[in-house]
């Protein structure tokens, strides 16, 4: 199985990064910004790097568009799974249309209102996972699978 982790980088890239136990079992490549956290924790790691910023950036957004029908087709990944922001989206939807599988895990820190990559990405998913009880009335599908952080 190869993987595709996708995320912004700070929190949304620790959180994945937290999973290393699991991932690092598995064929993978990241998605993620140019940024000196995600060059020092993915120092030994493939990775490819999207345009950011990513928060209500169209511009950005059909870049990372485009970036990602390019990677997604050389790549040819099982599984997408992301913690967010927003550079997940485009993955995610041109993930969802050359059949890969998509796991969403919305973040630790959002446990009164629901993110906006979350709203867009919970109808396209395989698996939604949730890190709070809370969080299920935003997604009701989400299966709570606690703090991992």
């Amino acid at each position: 199985m190869k993987i595709a982790l996708v995320s912004s980088s700070g929190g949304h890239l620790y959180q994945l990064y937290m999973l290393k136990e699991w991932w690092q079992k598995y064929n993978r490549f990241w998605v993620t910004f140019d940024k000196e956290d995600a060059k020092s924790l993915l120092a030994d790691e493939k990775k490819y790097y999207c345009y950011y910023p990513t928060n209500r950036n169209i511009p950005n957004l059909i870049k990372n568009t485009f970036l990602a029908f390019k990677i997604l087709i050389k790549e040819k990944p099982d599984l997408i799974i992301s913690t967010g922001a927003g550079v997940a989206v485009p993955f995610f939807y041109i993930g969802k249309i050359l059949g890969c599988k998509l796991v969403y895990i919305e973040v630790f820190d959002r446990i009164d209102l629901p993110t906006l990559t979350g709203k867009l990405v919970y109808p396209i998913t395989d698996l939604f996972l949730l890190q709070w009880e809370e969080q299920k009335r935003f997604y009701p599908k989400g299966i709570v699978i606690g703090g991992f952080v």
